[in-house]
This record gives structure tokens, sequence and C-alpha cells, in this order.
């Protein structure tokens, strides 16, 4: 029996990881789970009505490609979000969760040599580890590049040596950034553009957590293209009804850029995809119509955040999230503050390392854990007030 080597390297996955560090000890008190980007927020009332009008749509094959309705729908948030057109049937895809539109787009698009020699895919370092999996899945080299409070939380990618830009045929963003909550700003996307045009490659950028935000809507990869005039192709934006929505059940997202990319990513699909049951179809086209339930998520969010900056008042180190919903907080030491937090409080969090790859001997995050603000208010202040008390005081 062969298996392949390509996976061979990978580390554990962080929350099995999690459970190995954690599960053999008992905790110091009731748990609060604070680990997972789970949303608990409620999604919108109307989610079952919806659901029951298009029962019958169950015996049916959904459409490959999202039904009409649904392109039109995103096309729709898309210009009223980012103040940019694109063409529903051609330059938008919806996607059965963005995980499998952020792997499957580097499969559909990324060449298999560049320059004669073997492609580079550029990540932040920590990510979202469905960027590095996927480009070991296509044979590419991974360069993961720092992404710390010395670079604003976000890859410096313009700092790689020209040696390596010239091999890269993707970079991978994520803005607002998953675990440090950094918002990528015009000027760093006109930059990243400017970088992705002079070496000819593309820019998949993960905007999942665009719609939790603390006063100004985070700008979008797609919108700064289209300010500075970039080629429709250079950009892909994925998107997520999870958080935007409280919908992570739903696996509904979409992608979005130019049209020879759709099309490529549509091909591939037909014959490898797994498209949105049309009910869940239905539903999301509702979710991306309406914006009433967002800005009331929004607003939760907005009264978590002071709740954290109230319980974090004067620590040092503590940097408020610009957006999303995770906490990075600065430890000695991630794993030891982790399983000393669970120990003595019952409050749950995840290791930055363990959102990271060592390369040279340093892991970038493991001086962090990361604390979803997921939980109902309440539980959330005791959490945090818990992990204040045991961590730094």
């Amino acid at each position: 029996m062969y298996f392949p080597e390509r996976f061979s390297d990978l580390p554990e996955y962080a929350f099995p990881r999690l459970r190995t560090l954690l599960d053999s000890h008992q905790p110091g008190d009731e748990p609060i789970v604070m680990t997972i980007g789970e949303p608990r927020h409620a999604f919108p009332d109307w989610v079952g009505d919806v659901l029951t009008e298009n029962v019958d749509s169950f015996a049916k094959y959904p459409a490959n490609d999202g039904s009409p309705a649904l392109q039109q729908a995103i096309a729709d948030w898309i210009k009223r979000r980012y103040d940019v057109s694109v063409d529903a049937g051609t330059q938008v895809l919806p996607l059965n969760g963005t995980r499998e539109g952020l792997f499957n787009a580097l499969i559909a698009l990324s060449p298999e040599t560049k320059g004669g020699k073997q492609p580079v895919i550029l990540t932040p370092n920590p990510f979202y580890q469905v960027y590095a999996v996927a480009a070991l899945a296509i044979g590419a080299e991974p360069v993961y590049v720092p992404a710390t409070d010395a670079t604003g939380n976000l890859p410096d990618y313009a700092s790689l040596p020209p040696e390596i830009l010239e091999r890269v045929t993707v970079a991978y963003i994520c803005s607002p950034a998953n675990p440090q909550g950094a918002v990528a700003d015009r000027a760093y996307w006109a930059d990243l553009i400017s970088l992705a045009e002079q070496y000819d490659f593309q820019i998949f950028a993960d905007e999942c957590y665009s719609e939790i935000y603390r006063e100004t809507p985070p700008p979008g990869a797609l919108q700064v293209a289209s300010e500075v005039g970039a080629n429709p192709d250079r950009v892909v934006i994925f998107h997520s009804l999870s958080k935007r929505s409280n919908l992570p059940g739903l696996r509904s997202g979409f992608a979005a850029g130019g049209e020879k990319s759709i099309a490529r990513l549509k091909q591939l699909r037909a014959y490898a995809g797994a498209p949105l049951p049309m009910p869940l179809q239905a539903v999301a086209a509702r979710a991306w119509a309406d914006e009433d339930h967002v800005i009331a998520n929004r607003a939760l969010y907005a009264e978590k955040y002071a709740i954290a900056d109230e319980v974090f008042d004067g620590l040092e180190g503590y940097r408020p999230p610009e957006a999303g919903f995770f906490l990075w907080l600065p430890v000695e030491n991630g794993e030891a503050a982790t399983l000393k937090l669970w120990r003595e409080t019952g409050v749950r969090v995840l290791p930055g390392a363990y959102l990271a790859r060592t390369i040279e001997g340093h892991t970038p995050g493991a001086d962090h854990i990361r604390v979803a603000m997921v939980a109902e208010k309440d539980d959330m202040r005791r959490g945090l007030i818990k992990l204040r008390d045991c961590l730094y005081r």
C-alpha cells in the first residue's frame, strides 16, 4: 500500500492538537469555550420559512454554478458593499463554504510551473490552514511570510527576494485577518496589487470576516483593484455567510473575480464540485439580499469589543482587534498559558502556534493565544475576567 508524501509533514490540525493538550486534564471550573470561530448569535428568523417554501427542491439536483437568483443576489451585494459591478452569470460562483473555494481555486488557477520552475504560493504566518494544504496538493512550494506586530499583523510580501517573487503564482491574504483582526487598508491592497502585476501572480483575498468591524467597513481587494484599474482576473475574493449571517452550518459562500478565473473554477466544479442544495441556495439568496440582520449582528459584536476593551484596559501588549471576532493576546508561551488557563479556570482558548508554521526555528504566534468572542456576553465577560486574572495578574 502506497500513500502520497506531499502531506506527510503536515502537523496535526489545530483542534485535535488542542484536545491532546487539554483533554487529559480536568478543567478548573465550569468550561467556557472560546476556541473555535463558530458564531453563536441568532441567525435570521426567516430562515426556516424560506427552507419550508423551497423544501420540494430537495428532490432536484442543485444548480452547479448556483441558481440565477443566488448569483444575482451576490452580485447585487458586491455592488452595494464595494460599489463594484460584476456580471452575475460570469463573475460569481456560489460555493459550498469558502474553504472549498480557497482550496479548489488553487487547483483550478495555479499553473504547474512558472518560468520552468516549481510555483510558489504565498501565505501569511499564522494563517487559515487550508492555504497550506492547497499549496501542497498542487505540488507548489508554500512560502510562509510572518504576519506579526512588526509588520502590522499582515504579511510583507514585497520584502521577499525577487527569485521567490518571480515564482509566485498565487498569494493568499486574509483581511480582516484571522487570527489577529488586522485590516488591510486601501494602500496595502494597492501595493499588493501592484506587486502582483509586476510579478504576474494572482491574489486570493479571504474576506470572510469583512462584515464584523468596529466602525469603518474594511475595504475589499476587488474594490481596490477596480479603483486602480487592475486586470479583473488579478484578484479573486472569497466571502461567506458563516460569520456575516451566523449561518456556519449552511455552508454557503462565494468566489468572485474576472471572467477567465471564474470560468476555470466553474469548469473544475462541473467535474468535482459539491453544489449547495437548492433550498439552501434560496436561504443564501435571501441572506445576501438582507442587511438588517447583519447590522444587528454587528451591534452585538460592538458590545463585545467594548467588554474586551474594558476587561483588558491598561494591559501591556493588548491591541483591540480592528475587525473580526478574535482577540490575539500576548503571553510568554501560548501552549503553557492555554494549559494553565484550562486547569485553573476552565476557560478554553487556542495557542497561537497551532495556527502557524515554524520557519528557521521561529513560530510566529507562539507567544500569543487566540480567543474567540462568540459566547454570550455574560459568559464572555466572565471568561475574559478569569483569563485576565489567571494570566496577567
